[in-house]
């Protein structure tokens, strides 16, 4: 009979044998997990070892960086969100990402993936938003797939490579409020009868795509469009289309550098339209561009009819000629008045308009870099650039902190960038402001005003940039409790501050933006009124 100790000693021995033998931890993974594996496996390189966490041996993937997770009644917590953007990732986009049923939001932007967009997307069925943007995804737009996501709100696939034309099965994404397809290689037309279908579309941007033919009348009928409608850069030819003019006064209309010929119409919201919305088109004519369309001939300047037969014979044959009216002297007098006058105010139109261009291309060649920025965000600074920051939405944010900048990952108290909201009604976020539309409103010692018009089709907002410039952190502080102390006060004078943002590079201060006119305008309006 073995004693205790020996027993002991039989169990230390075998020891390491049992636990050689145990079950791979693998095996344990969740099945969310393991389709997060596939997307890893068919990622070739990843230079800044973003991945690098993942690991078979985990029980779930909830810990993994750039991956979300949200308890559920049963089954314990499921992957909700995949935010790995920026990463310089190579590979392709696993189609089993598709086998993550209650995935709502992937941000995949800012890497250099290839291949295709995987129609096996569309079985996520709580999809809501779908940011594939900068990388150098080919192929047509699997629009079909898509569209079939029921919940499907944002797709965001913006500078790759995809070309095509767009399919006219993108009428059936009744649920999408951004469709961003701009920087592409997308081709023919722009197809009617398509965007009956969206209802809820707030910003659509088609920019920078080989598209051609006519502008849809029917996109003026777009009843939730608040935001951008950017068709520039591209092919299209024939007139702006008046039905635009029933777009909101919010829109920010962009056709600029394609073939559109004919007169401006001047119907609603068309009206208010500034010229850089119509610019780098030979062919647009009138309002707001300082382009004349040319008048029709009236028919009172039509050359008289000849002589007829019976004056012509007299005169040949040698008759009495009748004496010449009084009358018929002064009515040729007074044409060859008119006739000196009409040149002389064309010489003076002509002397205005060669006057006025000249002064339009000096400020064009000193705003030069103003203009080019307009409708594709706010800042120059590559920590400003919406690609260059954290795709952050109300419902995730990024975890791995890779699209941080200027120390982005800091609270608010200690100056590290974020945009701080003074009123609780601003749902704002930073990457949204920064890859919204931005027009220059002035400058001035203050620095520059923006108007800005925010995708999610909310009013527009000013943004006035203070400029960079290194400042200590007591001035940060002493801004913070001046920028919170005016957001308290409710005037009918004063302009509401909404948020404002603080860095080492950049100091915005978000207001609400006035319509019609300046202040100078609005007080005497008021003292008319009041007299």
């Amino acid at each position: 009979m073995r004693s205790p100790l020996q027993s002991l000693r039989t169990v230390l021995l075998l020891l390491p044998l049992l636990l050689a033998l145990r079950p791979p931890a693998a095996d344990a993974l969740s099945p969310d997990g393991l389709a997060l594996l596939a997307f890893k496996s068919a990622v070739t390189d990843d230079p800044s070892a973003a991945l690098s966490s993942w690991s078979g041996a985990d029980a779930d993937p909830c810990r993994w960086v750039g991956v979300t997770c949200a308890n559920t009644s049963s089954g314990g917590p499921r992957v909700v969100g995949l935010a790995v953007a920026g990463k310089n990732l190579s590979g392709h986009v696993a189609p089993e990402l598709g086998s993550l049923p209650l995935l709502r939001r992937l941000n995949l932007h800012g890497n250099r993936l290839t291949g295709a967009v995987p129609p096996a997307l569309a079985n996520a069925t709580s999809l809501r938003s779908l940011f594939l943007y900068d990388n150098r995804l080919a192929g047509p737009l699997p629009a079909a797939a898509l569209c079939a996501l029921p919940r499907l709100q944002n797709l965001d696939l913006s500078r790759n490579a995809l070309d095509g034309a767009l399919p006219a099965e993108l009428a059936r994404c009744g649920q999408l409020e951004r469709l961003l397809l701009a920087e592409n290689a997308l081709s023919g037309g722009i197809q009617a009868g398509v965007w009956r279908g969206m209802p809820r579309l707030q910003m659509l941007d088609l920019s920078s795509n080989n598209l051609s033919g006519a502008i849809p009348p029917e996109l003026g009928g777009l009843p939730a469009l608040a935001g951008t409608l950017n068709l520039s850069r591209n092919h299209l030819t024939g007139g702006v289309p008046p039905e635009l003019g029933r777009l909101p006064a919010t829109v920010t209309l962009d056709l600029r550098f394609n073939n559109l010929s004919g007169e401006i119409p001047q119907s609603g919201s068309l009206a208010s339209q500034g010229p850089t919305a119509f610019l780098n088109n030979p062919g647009l004519c009138g309002f707001p561009l300082q382009v004349p369309c040319r008048a029709a001939a009236p028919s009172s300047l039509s050359p008289p009819p000849p002589p007829s037969s019976a004056t012509s014979s007299s005169g040949a044959g040698g008759g009495p000629r009748q004496p010449v009216r009084t009358s018929l002297i002064v009515l040729i007098s007074v044409a060859d008045a008119a006739g000196v006058a009409l040149i002389g105010v064309v010489a003076v139109y002509v002397y205005w308009k060669v006057r006025d261009r000249r002064r339009v291309a000096g400020n064009d060649a000193k705003d030069k870099g103003d203009h080019e920025e307009e409708g594709r965000g706010l800042f120059p600074c590559p920590c400003m650039r919406a690609d260059a920051c954290a795709d952050s939405s109300s419902e995730f944010s990024d975890e791995d902190g890779g699209d941080k900048c200027n120390g982005s990952g800091r609270g608010a108290g200690e100056a590290g960038g974020e945009l701080v909201a003074i009123d609780k009604g601003f749902k704002m976020e930073l990457d949204e402001l920064l890859r919204s539309s931005a027009y220059v409103l002035g400058k001035g010692g203050k620095g520059i005003v923006y108007k800005v018009v925010v995708g999610n089709g909310t009013t527009p907002v000013a943004v006035r940039r203070l400029g960079g410039g290194a400042a200590a952190p007591e001035r940060y502080r002493e801004f913070a409790a001046e920028a919170a102390a005016i957001g308290r006060v409710r005037h009918p004078n004063v302009v509401r501050l909404r948020a404002y943002y603080w860095s080492a590079d950049e100091k915005l201060v978000v207001t609400d933006f006035v319509n019609n006119g300046n202040l100078a305008t609005a007080l005497r309006e008021k003292k008319t009124q009041i007299s």
